[in-house]
């Protein structure tokens, strides 16, 4: 099997590393991530310029683009054969709820998605708010995630992919499929005043989890429900975002 590995987090972070390292034993691992950090970029494509992929060791590469250049590359024409599978991350930090829509690591796999096999993100999602550099802290996540695709993917519609956030807890109780969780406003930003007068912005931390009330099946938890307790997050998501629910109200609306 020939399994693609991608980040947002640079082709040097500890996370991606891991990830490699625990999945060499499942076939053939080439990793092709930014030259350097590319947080929120989620899908975004570099069309201005041009794009440099650099061979840096043995079945590593680093691109000077975003996380989804790096996945669009590698199946349109940078290598001579095709991937079996996309894997992206381990991305240092959860990604639950609304944090899709800004995670390079979930763009990533989104391109992807038209994979036979459904493309991964993964994200570990500490309690505390802490730098994981060292590629020990991911050795746990890496692991789990070798043991999960040994055992073989869920079948899912075409265009979905799988956002997986794993606690960084000292042992996992498990895991659970969720839906993806809500968070409140964001933190307000800062100001502040740069060495030569400027006023300069920083974006302000995402909001919290907040209670959802929204119809599922009893037992199905949100994302965020089940990293605070200790479990695996499983969350089938897809390209589509339309909401068909309201299409024939919002047409008679329209008139």
């Amino acid at each position: 099997m020939n399994i693609l590995i991608a980040n947002d987090d640079g082709v040097f972070a500890p996370g991606i590393q891991a990830l490699a390292k625990a999945l060499r034993p499942l076939g053939r691992v080439v990793i092709v991530a930014p030259e350097s950090e590319r947080s929120g970029y989620s899908s975004a494509l570099t069309l201005d310029r041009p794009l440099r992929p650099i061979q840096i060791a043995q079945d590593v590469w680093a691109v000077n683009g975003t996380p989804a250049d790096c996945v669009y590359l590698s199946m349109n024409g940078l290598f001579d054969f095709e991937f079996d599978l996309v894997v992206s991350g381990i991305n240092s930090g959860a990604n639950l709820g609304d944090d899709v829509l800004y995670s390079g690591t979930v763009g990533a796999a989104f391109e992807g998605r038209l994979m036979k096999q459904p493309a991964i993100a993964v994200s570990l999602a500490g309690s505390n708010v802490r730098s994981y550099e060292n590629i020990n802290d991911y050795a746990v996540a890496a692991q789990w995630v070798h043991d999960f695709l040994k055992k073989g993917l869920p079948n899912l519609p075409a265009r979905h992919i799988l956002n997986i956030n794993i606690p960084d807890v000292p042992e996992l109780k498990g895991e659970k499929v969720t839906y993806q969780g809500l968070r409140g406003q964001a933190k307000p930003i800062t100001s502040h005043v740069d060495p030569r007068g400027r006023q300069v912005y920083w974006i302000g931390l995402a909001g919290e989890a907040v209670t959802d009330l929204r119809k599922t099946p009893s037992h199905i938890q949100s994302d965020f429900f089940a990293v605070a307790n200790g479990y695996v997050s499983i969350t089938p998501i897809q390209m589509d975002a339309t909401n068909y629910n309201i299409l024939e109200d919002l047409q008679t609306y329209i008139g």
